[in-house]
């Protein structure tokens, strides 16, 4: 077994991987903003019914400051960087998110290249991919990267691809021995542990508890989790997940409609109000310019990307859950946890 660093443990992808990794027998090292912050992760491996919490050790380190970093990253032979700023909202200079997500990974990569580890899996997103194409006639795939010269994109997926490209830059210029698999995952779901958890968790709640009467026209590309994080510990110790990149998806995209229907067949009274219809995208457009949240949705009204897991299927046996049975599983955790009712 070997000693993993993992970065961002208090958010909803960190958490998950540290209790996957205390399951498969690893020592795991965390890095948390404040060590406020470890009661948090404690409960969330409580609530994952994750074993040994003991062999976890805690450090504190931020995104934008060197101190921590390589008292964290010292005797790890693996570091999974999962933090990254991820908002509720866009902001309006995209540098707030582009700058610690690009300095991170570097500041990562850096410190874990001084500790002598043997590999960095770093978490990116389906956003360094699926963005400024025009018509494919496939589905998107590793070697498609993010055109941010076309269509506007969002200061998360300018932060995402940049953080991205930068690391790989890193590692071809800089990275000596160290070695790096990338991880791109959609937009993802699956059981929450605590109040830290991402913004697609949001759509779910907004379907289940009826905030959305019609849906807008837009769909998803989703994956579970715990399939996002087994996907990591692969890519960590196959041989040839080294210099590679291998995005996670569950399967074909669900709209918001689709995944309502589904969480009200699944979880009846606690989901009752699936969506009654799909809005049409002109109506969305003229409430969105009333009703900030829409905005976002705008740019997504009738597009759909498709993407390919056929490479992460292939070459490392992944075999992630179904679009459906992430969405039941976010919901069922919502109502165990009793997130619904606040």
């Amino acid at each position: 077994m070997a000693t993993v660093l993992v970065t961002g443990g208090t958010g909803f992808i960190g958490a998950h991987a540290i209790a996957q990794l205390l399951e498969a027998g690893h020592e795991v090292k965390t890095t948390i903003r404040s060590l406020d912050g470890r009661a948090d992760v404690e409960h969330m491996l409580s609530v994952a019914e994750a074993p040994h919490p003991e062999r976890v050790a805690y450090f504190a380190a931020n995104l934008m400051h060197d101190d921590g970093w390589a008292a964290a990253a010292e005797g790890a032979e693996y570091v999974l960087h999962v933090a990254s700023p991820f908002p509720t909202t866009q902001p309006k200079d995209a540098d707030e998110l582009v700058v610690p997500a690009r300095e991170g990974a570097l500041r990562v990569l850096r410190a874990a290249r001084e500790a002598g580890a043997k590999r960095v899996v770093l978490t990116s997103s389906f956003a360094a991919v699926g963005y400024g194409h025009g018509p494919l006639g496939r589905p998107l795939n590793e070697v498609d990267w993010t055109n941010l010269d076309r269509g506007n994109p969002t200061p998360y997926v300018r932060s995402k691809t940049i953080a991205e490209r930068s690391a790989w830059d890193f590692i071809d210029k800089e990275g000596g021995g160290l070695e790096l698999s990338v991880v791109n995952p959609v937009a993802v779901l699956g059981p929450v542990l605590g109040a830290d958890y991402s913004n697609s968790i949001r759509i779910v709640i907004a379907l289940m508890k009826g905030w959305l009467p019609v849906a807008p026209p837009v769909w998803m590309n989703v994956v579970d989790v715990r399939d996002v994080v087994d996907l990591h510990l692969k890519a960590m110790t196959a041989p040839g997940a080294a210099g590679q990149r291998f995005i996670a998806v569950a399967g074909e995209p669900i709209s918001f409609r689709q995944l309502g229907v589904a969480l009200h067949e699944a979880l009846g009274d606690a989901a009752a109000k699936p969506p009654r219809g799909t809005a049409p995208a002109w109506l969305v457009r003229a409430l969105a310019r009333f009703v900030p949240p829409l905005q976002e949705l705008v740019p997504q009204l009738n597009v759909v990307r498709r993407a390919s897991s056929a490479k992460a299927r292939a070459e490392l046996g992944w075999a992630p859950r179904s679009s459906r049975e992430a969405a039941v599983a976010t919901g069922e955790s919502l109502v165990r946890l009793g997130i619904l009712a606040n």
